[in-house]
């Protein structure tokens, strides 16, 4: 008997003139409409390049924007959604993660000669899973498809759409400038092929009265022979994680309000990864985020974050050049409190070796002394550990537990395996008889390997509590709840994006129709 290969679904692609012009946000808004419509949505983008990542539930690696988007479809999150991860070590070189675990370190030349030429099939293979289970493939682009020099190795945009058979929506920026300029430049450059797939314009980050706009978009429309789909205007304070760094600038000037009665300042490393980890914290209504690069901009906060990285190593390093290695130590030996996540745990030990080379490729050295803050030291493993967890929190040393105990669950990347010269009490108890993390001075300073220990509610009110205590202030009932407020961020997300596009010519560009079936 002939076995019959499933019918691959339809697919739309979001492409963009240039990074960080919202492609992940309107996918994201996309992928909630389509599945509170009632289909069966999944997110795509076959190569994303960031150090803000994720972990599946079978444990591997992926980019955090298509863990958002999963959450959008209300779907667990899979490799097949981000078959190819670029985390950058250093400024010409990343680690290529595929398929969520790690291949190796290559630089930009020898990545794109020796490695995208045979990359193509296994993305097709991803691609079409995902067209064969589900109803609609929402599909993302990276930077911009007119990038000529890029074009014969691309994997990411038309060639991708081209894979998929997807019409792409090109978006915008308009808060940037130049935004005719912008979408008009890349229909010229595209090829005839490519611009015939362009189904339609999405002007992105409005401000204003839209009046303003009409004869541009006359203009544009009888210029490329195209429609604008939708003008979107900025949406303030999303709620949602972001994919990369490019707009970490933008998203701390709205964590930081100086009049908020709790400080926290996290230092800014070159090379920052999952700084999602301070999301929650910022959603506190008595807490102010901000990001410090230099001493001179620490001052007094309540306590002080340093948070992950894909360079233990150099960023270490970075933070003693900038001095504060020094700052941390005399603030902590003053009673401040510190926290250290992942990157930022291993720093706060006694050493860090590179026996096998894993970091130290762009280092100054293979071995470095930490802050000395936790009796810790950490060596890096060839392997590298991603695996979800999910526990109880132990309790702070000498202070009586509490009752009951405080659920966490998160997610752990690393390369490090640190242990401790003295005694430690674990603060984290998982379910498979593990633990993690360790403190020191009653918990004034503290490290753990668990992303998004602060998006777990109890634990992460139980320690500002404590950092009221001590300013003198009463705990905070704050009724903050982390993951409710992102859900609910989800479905304005999407309300605000059906508003401002024409969806209905969406779904006729999939070849879909609202309430299921394809038209």
């Amino acid at each position: 008997m002939t076995q019959q290969t499933p019918a691959l679904s339809p697919t739309l692609m979001i492409q963009g003139t240039a990074s960080d012009v919202g492609k992940s946000l309107l996918v994201t808004a996309l992928c909630r409409i389509l599945t509170n419509d009632g289909y069966r949505v999944a997110p795509f983008k076959s190569q994303n390049m960031s150090n803000n990542s994720h972990v599946t539930p079978d444990g591997k690696e992926i980019g955090r924007a298509q863990a958002v988007q999963a959450d959008a479809c209300r779907i667990p999150a899979t490799t097949d959604m981000n078959p190819i991860l670029l985390k950058p070590t250093g400024e010409r070189r990343a680690q290529v993660v595929v398929h969520g675990k790690p291949l190796r370190d290559y630089d930009a030349v020898e990545y794109r000669t020796n490695y995208l030429p045979t990359a193509g099939k296994f993305v097709r293979e991803a691609l079409d899973r995902l067209r064969a289970t589900h109803d609609v493939v929402v599909m993302e682009g990276a930077g911009s498809p007119a990038e000529v020099n890029l074009r014969d190795r691309d994997i990411v945009n038309m060639r991708a759409a081209a894979w998929g058979d997807a019409p792409v929506v090109l978006v915008a920026d308009i808060d940037r400038g130049g935004v005719f300029a912008s979408i008009v430049g890349t229909m010229v450059i595209l090829r005839p092929e490519e611009r015939e797939r362009v189904k339609g314009f999405i002007i992105n980050k409005f401000r204003g009265d839209p009046s303003l706009l009409t004869d541009g978009l006359t203009w544009l429309e009888n210029e490329t022979g195209k429609p604008v789909l939708g003008v979107v205007p900025m949406l303030p304070h999303v709620g949602l994680e972001d994919e990369d760094a490019a707009s970490l600038d933008r998203k701390l000037r709205s964590h930081a309000n100086p009049t908020r009665e709790l400080d926290i300042a996290v230092l800014r490393l070159p090379r920052v990864s999952n700084f999602t980890d301070v999301d929650a914290l910022a959603g506190e209504p008595d807490v102010s985020v901000r990001y410090v690069a230099r001493v001179e901009e620490l001052g007094a906060p309540d306590a002080i974050v340093i948070p992950g990285t894909k360079n233990t190593l150099l960023d270490l390093a970075a933070l003693k050049d900038r001095g504060f290695d020094t700052a941390v130590q005399r603030y902590a030996a003053a009673g401040g409190r510190v926290v250290g996540i992942c990157g930022g745990f291993q720093m706060l030990g006694l050493t860090l070796r590179d026996p096998h080379g894993v970091e130290s490729q762009e280092a100054p050295t293979q071995r470095m002394d930490g802050l000395g803050l936790l009796p810790s030291d950490t060596a890096f493993a060839r392997e590298k550990r991603t695996v979800r967890v999910a526990g109880t929190f132990a309790g702070w040393p000498g202070a009586t537990p509490t009752a009951p105990a405080l659920p966490i669950e998160g997610y752990e990347i690393h390369m490090g395996e640190t242990s401790f010269r003295a005694p430690v009490q674990a603060l984290f108890r998982f379910d498979d008889g593990t633990s993690d993390g360790a403190a020191a001075n009653d918990g004034r300073v503290w490290g753990t390997y668990v992303h998004g220990i602060f998006d777990n509610d109890g634990f992460r009110r139980s320690w500002l509590d404590m950092l009221r205590a001590d300013r003198g202030l009463l705990p905070l009932e704050s009724g903050y709840r982390h993951r409710e407020t992102r859900e609910t961020a989800f479905d304005r997300l999407a309300e605000h994006v059906r508003a401002h596009v024409d969806m209905e010519a969406i779904y006729a560009m999939i070849g879909i129709r609202k309430g299921g079936g394809t038209s």
